[in-house]
């Protein structure tokens, strides 16, 4: 136990520092991709092509009350059936994901302790995203550099699900800051908080938590029912790590407010306790809100997905207009809030594994 833990330590370190560096290169297989795969493939096994038949229209009185009433049970079975289906798929992947994550670690600290160190460091580094997101999000904002806002709509439109091309310059710089901001508590400090738990067997299953969420958590006609329970999970196991993520922010603010001007603890923490519930979601507006009072931005309002638009409360002050830079400012905010982090775990795991050597 005492070895594993030592273990497990030493392979986080070394996949946060290989994540810092490398991120993820796109030339090699990643697990989530996988999991995408698996997501999918049950998709069409479980919910398949969904049609409804049509019914004669040409029927009058008692009898077309009577269809009206078959029709209404007909359809909340077919809801409750996709919700069980839904809830089906969501525990197929996460024991699909979570067996073959334990088998690997086995196997490969079985064969060789310093194979399976070797494995957990790669998987810890597959299951984090932060250098990962500062690249994709920084190809935005290089574009936006070199007056080519065309292309900066094209790189905004990899990491952002609304449409893109009516975009200004300004807004195509808020939804940046705005994807850094959200995706550091989804995509850093929840898979992080997550496998320092339990390890990647725990942090892959976060992953594919999240991916279901990504895939299947639409309020459109095929993903209502559906994907109702992914997107319900994927909120409950995010309450916390968001919430966490807000407060580490917070405090990485004030630290980077020493160094830098363009970070002010004071707003950060002022727009988080106003504005951290100005969202659908439960959780994305915690880390938000932190952003847009430490750089001084209003997020949010009216976005479009695929020509329909979607007004959303604004998050925070407009005590500024939004620039190129403030994309890179977000993302050493990110940066910042991940050591933060870091630092505290190592700290509370190495104090643990030194009472435990004792």
């Amino acid at each position: 136990m005492k070895e594993y833990m030592l273990f497990h330590i030493i392979a986080l370190f070394l996949g946060v520092l290989l994540d810092q560096i490398v991120g993820d290169p796109h030339s090699l297989p990643h697990p989530v991709r996988g999991i995408g795969r698996l997501i999918a493939w049950l998709e069409g096994r479980l919910l398949g092509a969904r049609g409804s038949k049509q019914e004669d229209g040409s029927r009058s009185g008692g009898t077309e009350r009577t269809v009206r009433t078959k029709q209404t049970k007909q359809t909340k079975q077919t809801e409750q059936t996709e919700r069980r289906r839904g809830a089906l798929l969501w525990w197929l992947v996460i024991l699909i994901v979570g067996t073959v994550t334990a088998l690997i670690l086995v196997l490969a600290y079985q064969s060789l302790v310093y194979l399976g160190l070797f494995v957990e460091m790669i998987l810890v580094c597959y299951i984090l995203a932060a250098r990962s997101l500062c690249r994709e999000s920084m190809a935005v904002q290089r574009r936006l550099m070199n007056r080519d806002v065309p292309g900066a709509r094209h790189a905004l439109s990899m990491i952002v699900g609304r449409d893109t091309e009516p975009l200004s310059e300004e807004e195509i710089v808020k939804a940046a800051v705005e994807t850094v901001a959200e995706n550091t508590s989804d995509g850093v400090i929840a898979p992080l908080l997550y496998t320092i738990i339990g390890g990647p067997v725990l942090g892959l299953c976060y992953k594919a938590v999240n991916t279901m969420d990504s895939m299947l958590g639409y309020q459109n006609d095929r993903y209502r029912n559906f994907g109702r329970f992914a997107a319900k999970a994927d909120d409950l196991l995010n309450y916390i790590p968001s919430r966490l993520s807000a407060l580490a922010m917070i405090f990485g603010c004030r630290i980077l407010g020493l160094f830098s001007g363009h970070f002010n603890g004071k707003e950060a923490h002022r727009i988080w306790v106003r504005d951290r519930r100005n969202h659908s979601s439960p959780n994305s507006a915690q880390t938000e809100s932190v952003t847009a009072g430490a750089l001084g931005l209003r997020l949010g309002g009216t976005h479009t997905y695929q020509g329909i638009p979607v007004k959303k409360p604004y998050i925070g002050d407009e005590r500024r207009k939004a620039e190129p830079e403030d994309i890179r400012r977000s993302n050493r905010l990110m940066f910042m809030t991940e050591a933060v982090v870091f630092v505290l775990c190592m700290a509370v795991m190495i104090t643990v594994l030194c009472c435990m050597w004792v």
